[in-house]
């Protein structure tokens, strides 16, 4: 008996420990998107176009994904999402990527990817706790620059404009295959249990204190494009 009493607080104490390691990761992860966003739309002639940023329905932030070689994967990729409601940007949910073409991206470390969600018909199928890009939303590189022309394709041909940056580098990424699922630990960390996807970022849950600085980050995301194309 008191060796299995042992054993249970044991156990206790073990996942109180798992539990307080993926809070702080699932925060870590939040702030490092935030400050994504941030580097990237503080750069004077290549961010994300004013123009895509007011259209925008999700913006999804993957940060510090580290492959070496020659073709970069997600292979557990992480990531946070948030997306427009009738009373502003939802608390976010978190996501893992994996799998997916990415193109020759030689000896490249530390990429950031981010995506942006075009129409209300990619957010619902975002909504779900799985789906594939490429075969359930179309995907493109994003244009760069802080003004786009009113004749390019990207308005109606993609559902998804994805982007990375590295070292110093941003730019549009052709990106397809790859399978997004909901990361359920991270999920459980910081909202208490195991909510759904759909309900997060359909507005349903406050947004917890560990998501201000990321969520503020998305809600700057158009003044500071603004004011760097000045």
């Amino acid at each position: 008996m008191k060796t299995f009493m042992l054993f249970a607080a044991l156990l206790s104490m073990i996942s109180l420990g798992l539990a307080e390691s993926q809070r702080k990761s699932a925060a870590d992860r939040l702030d490092s998107a935030g400050q994504v966003l941030h580097e990237i739309m503080a750069t004077t002639d290549n961010g994300i176009p004013e123009e895509i940023i007011e259209r925008a329905r999700c913006v999804a932030v993957v940060p510090h994904m580290l492959k070496e070689g020659f073709v970069f994967g997600a292979e557990n990729g992480r990531g946070v999402v948030t997306c427009r409601t009738s009373e502003g940007w939802s608390a976010p949910a978190f996501f893992a990527i994996s799998g997916g073409s990415w193109g020759l991206q030689t000896g490249v470390e530390g990429v950031n990817l981010i995506m942006i969600i075009q129409n209300d018909r990619t957010m619902h199928r975002l909504l779900s706790n799985r789906f594939e890009i490429g075969a359930d939303a179309s995907s493109a590189a994003g244009p760069v620059g802080r003004r786009t022309s009113a004749n390019t394709g990207w308005k109606l041909d993609s559902d998804i404009l994805t982007y990375s940056s590295a070292k110093g580098v941003f730019a549009g990424l052709a990106l397809n295959g790859a399978s997004i699922r909901s990361d359920v630990h991270s999920m459980e960390a910081v909202y208490g249990r195991q909510f759904s996807t759909r309900r997060v970022l359909q507005g349903e849950l406050a947004a917890p204190e560990a998501a201000r600085s990321f969520l503020i980050a998305v809600r700057d995301v158009k003044t500071q494009a603004a004011e760097s194309g000045r």
